[in-house]
């Protein structure tokens, strides 16, 4: 089977699964679940991938191994905080119904839709290297190994801290800024951000490889300026104000950075 057979074949299915997942969200109320079909869908993708793209069996293996664990502790975290609340509607989407009132369902049909391209747009590191009939493992695929497995656990890290802060009735009101969250204020996105670059660094020893470079750029520009940094930060502004004010001053927004000291320390 041919890498554009492939390709169209997922789109096809990408795109009658969140057709689907949009009735169920309507029936549901609750349009954020897409957020959590969207990161585990990547698992079979890359399993579908791995089982018919034809290239050397080892690398095929290794590539879905480390999308489908990505894809399904993320998509795991996502759901426990998601289905655990699944009368609340996460405010995005909240937001996104005030937006589109005048004609709701059809943007959010195609919202669904944009997500099943972006879900296959950002599949092509795994479709490159699962292509790959070249023997042995490149030593970029390695080092895309070693470095997804440090994005990997850097973000669980994050994510387990942030609960851990959130538990604590003590800390209610308060901002996290313990743990990475002393470095970055979104130590989470970064590591999140490593991943896809390990990704990409693993295609880079495929043939038409470096097209996968768009991923991490790609990844980035939603972190920074669409879904991540920028909507979480406004969230925390409103409901935390001058704390958070606080703790922007002090600590580096995406890169982890040591904390700068507050005005009058010595």
């Amino acid at each position: 089977m041919s890498t554009l057979a492939l390709l169209l074949l997922a789109l096809t299915a990408a795109c009658a699964g969140f057709a689907l997942l949009f009735f169920i969200a309507k029936r549901l109320d609750n349009f954020g679940i897409v957020d959590v079909a969207w990161a585990l869908s990547f698992a079979p993708l890359a399993t579908f991938y791995g089982c018919f793209g034809g290239g050397a069996f080892p690398r095929r293996m290794l590539i879905t191994a480390m999308a489908a664990l990505w894809s399904l502790r993320l998509g795991g975290y996502l759901a426990r905080r998601v289905l655990g609340h699944l009368q609340t509607e996460d405010g995005r989407y909240q937001q996104l119904r005030r937006d589109w009132a005048g004609n709701l369902n059809a943007r959010m049909f195609q919202f669904f839709q944009f997500q099943a391209l972006l879900l296959v747009a950002l599949s092509v590191p795994f479709l490159l290297a699962a292509r790959n009939f070249a023997p042995g493992l490149h030593p970029l695929e390695l080092v895309g190994a070693g470095l997804w497995l440090v994005a990997l656990l850097g973000e669980t890290l994050a994510d387990s801290q942030l609960a851990a802060f959130k538990r604590d009735p003590a800390n209610r009101g308060r901002v996290c800024d313990a743990g990475l969250w002393r470095w970055s204020r979104h130590p989470n996105y970064f590591c999140e951000w490593l991943v896809w670059v390990a990704f990409a660094l693993f295609a880079l020893a495929s043939p038409w490889g470096w097209i996968a470079l768009y991923c991490p750029a790609l990844m980035l520009f939603f972190l920074l300026k669409v879904t991540g940094v920028k909507y979480t930060e406004d969230q925390l502004l409103r409901s935390k104000g001058e704390a958070y004010r606080a703790y922007q001053q002090r600590t580096s927004a995406f890169i982890p950075w040591p904390c700068k000291k507050a005005a009058g320390s010595e």
